[in-house]
């Protein structure tokens, strides 16, 4: 991706898109972070990973409100905004890795842990 690109799906995704998703019904939270470096000498997929606390009986409900959610251009007062940074800098080229929807399996905290010793 070409510096402008970057700069443009940058303010497109990073400053708009994550709150415009996470403003929709029925998402808890939206999270984006930025990779700060790679792990061992692996290959890094993406510069960014975003992700969605949601609260559905099932990823097609989700899906689904999502979808509607998106399409509605006054869905809220920000939205103007979010599609004219769209239609600006047009068609951003991306690839994104790893799109979809992924079901919590399980969870660690550490201070269970600490509880153990």
């Amino acid at each position: 991706m070409s510096e402008d690109d970057q700069a443009a799906f940058d303010e497109w995704f990073v400053s708009q898109h994550i709150e415009d998703t996470t403003r929709c019904p029925n998402f808890v939270k939206g999270s984006v972070y930025e990779l700060a470096g790679p792990h061992l000498d692996l290959e890094t997929k993406s510069k960014y990973i975003s992700i969605y606390e949601v609260e559905a009986s099932s990823y097609e409900e989700a899906e689904r409100t999502l979808n509607e959610w998106q399409a509605n251009p006054e869905a809220w007062k920000g939205r103007a905004n979010h599609l004219q940074t769209m239609e600006k800098f047009g068609s951003i080229p991306m690839k994104i890795n790893g799109s979809g929807w992924y079901k919590e399996l399980r969870v660690f905290k550490s201070e269970e842990f600490q509880e153990e010793q």
